[in-house]
């Protein structure tokens, strides 16, 4: 009865082996940076807070997360939108020229004199300029 289940487990553990494949590897490696590099916009992420001075500036501080995994974006183009009551009051776009490597994250921090009442802030990403890392080149 031993014996069958010795062999049994080698037989098992024999059976698993698989090899890696470099070829598939690199094609899936490929496809993966052709989607970062095309629609940037999709793997950045953001999150910001605002608060006014004494002086009445407001100041954004915020982050912005690369969750891509082959590409790199810098001059990163941040839409922010101003609102007073639900409708928009104010549009300011912004490009921070950092290079944000995969899964880092860049600060930024901006300010802007924006109209008084201004009750919410809202920003996204428009765009980035991809750069592809050494693991491809």
């Amino acid at each position: 009865m031993r014996l069958c289940f010795l062999c049994f487990i080698i037989l098992l553990l024999s059976s698993c082996k698989e090899r890696f494949d470099d070829k598939d590897y690199n094609d899936n490696k490929q496809s993966l940076a052709i989607k970062e590099q095309t629609h940037p916009e999709a793997f950045l992420k953001l999150t910001s807070n605002d608060k006014r001075n004494l002086f009445g500036t407001t100041i954004i501080k915020g982050k912005i997360y690369n969750t891509a995994s082959v590409c790199g974006y810098k001059s990163t183009r941040v839409k922010i939108l101003c609102y007073h009551n639900g409708i928009r009051v104010e549009e300011h776009e912004d490009v921070f020229p950092d290079l944000i490597k995969p899964g880092n994250v860049s600060n930024f921090k901006t300010k802007y004199h924006l109209p008084r009442g201004t009750d919410s802030i809202v920003l996204s990403v428009m765009s980035a300029q991809p750069v592809l890392m050494d693991t491809l080149r």
